[in-house]
């Protein structure tokens, strides 16, 4: 091998190198993606519904509340009218009392879709503190919007 060939080899050499960590940084951000927890497919004592279903019940309950329990931030860029902002995370047995003193009431909890974990966790709370009359919007937030279904903003 001649010295001129050698280096433009070395320097091929270098420059694949250099790629790898790129590589390897793309690969892992695409399996963290696919590595996204998903919802559960159901809650024992929920009653899981659509967007449109969601719909009907405000139409058809007037007593119904709407719980999201995404963070602030989301919540104010755009929202299920007439929900209540609720985190999961921060969620509270006398907050969600003081709120909904009637462990009947028909509460529906949604956060951003099957990829976020928040609203199932807020139902196993509010069941676990006697709610019984619970709806789960698995689609969430994403269902929502998706389908162009009407939202408010802060």
């Amino acid at each position: 091998m001649t010295p001129e060939r050698n280096q433009r080899t070395a320097g091929r050499g270098w420059r694949c190198r250099a790629w790898l960590p790129t590589v390897f940084l793309l690969l892992s951000v695409g399996s963290q993606a696919a590595d996204k927890p998903f919802a559960p497919e159901s809650l024992p004592g929920a009653v899981i519904v659509s967007a449109e279903e969601v719909a009907e019940l405000i139409l058809s309950r007037p007593e119904l509340v709407i719980i999201d329990s995404r963070k602030k931030s989301e919540f104010a860029k755009g929202h299920i009218e007439g929900a209540i902002n609720l985190l999961n995370t921060s969620l509270q047995r006398e907050t969600l009392e003081s709120r909904i003193t009637n462990k009947t009431t028909p509460i529906v909890f949604y956060c951003n879709g099957i990829n976020c974990l928040r609203s199932s966790d807020a139902i196993r709370k509010a069941m676990g503190w006697g709610y019984r009359n619970v709806f789960w919007f698995r689609g969430g937030w994403r269902e929502w919007t998706d389908k162009r279904l009407p939202v408010i903003s802060d």
